[in-house]
């Protein structure tokens, strides 16, 4: 009988939601069981959001192997990973970057925090660095890829976009009148962007 984490994968392997193999391996390392709170333990395998307290989720598994494809993490990448939450999005892209590359988690709730730490510590991955506070508030730095998880109007992109080297890739939800959209942005070159948006997404707000 398969686990639960491998009929998951399976599912959204047949969906077209996840077809890297790098990332495939990485969601059946990184189990979702381990970001649950246990209260909602029975909903582990389920494709929905999953509260993490805090006005917080879990997102859904189809909509995380989404923004991952998008996002194409490779080994050796810096990654920024904004509201990290429950932790999982960040073992994810520690597993896919390896020993060389890192990623640096942000989260701005204090209890948030601590809950994704607490899970992450399972993992001992050794090339993640947190940081509690807004992304606002981080020193300057480039990073190849940037992940946000929580929805955020177009005005925060401009600083965003920043942070990104040239040849980057940024995924993040955006508000977009009463509807939000995952947008793709892709910094070809210093003023040179490509910009894709994929609608019908819903996410709680970047505080």
């Amino acid at each position: 009988m398969k686990s639960g984490m491998l009929e998951l994968v399976d599912r959204l392997l047949i969906k077209g939601d996840l077809k890297t193999p790098e990332l495939i391996e990485a969601f059946l390392k990184n189990d979702r069981s381990n970001f649950i709170p246990d209260i909602y333990s029975w909903r582990t395998y389920e494709n929905n959001p999953i509260s993490i307290g805090f006005g917080q989720t879990i997102s859904q598994p189809s909509t995380v192997a989404f923004m991952m494809e998008l996002l194409q993490p490779k080994s050796g990448d810096k990654v920024l990973d904004i509201g990290f939450g429950s932790g999982w999005t960040t073992a994810i892209l520690a597993d896919v970057v390896g020993e060389k590359g890192s990623v640096l988690s942000v989260e701005i709730q204090p209890e948030v925090y601590k809950f994704g730490i607490e899970n992450l510590k399972q993992f001992n991955y050794q090339n993640i660095e947190f940081f509690l506070g807004s992304w606002e508030d981080l020193s300057p730095g480039k990073f190849n890829r940037i992940l946000v998880s929580a929805a955020t109007d177009s005005s925060v992109l401009p600083k965003l976009v920043t942070k990104l080297k040239a040849g980057g890739r940024m995924v993040i939800p955006v508000q977009v009148d009463s509807d939000q959209e995952i947008q793709l942005i892709v910094k070809n070159s210093k003023d040179d962007f490509f910009q894709k948006n994929y609608p019908g997404f819903i996410f709680v707000p970047l505080v």
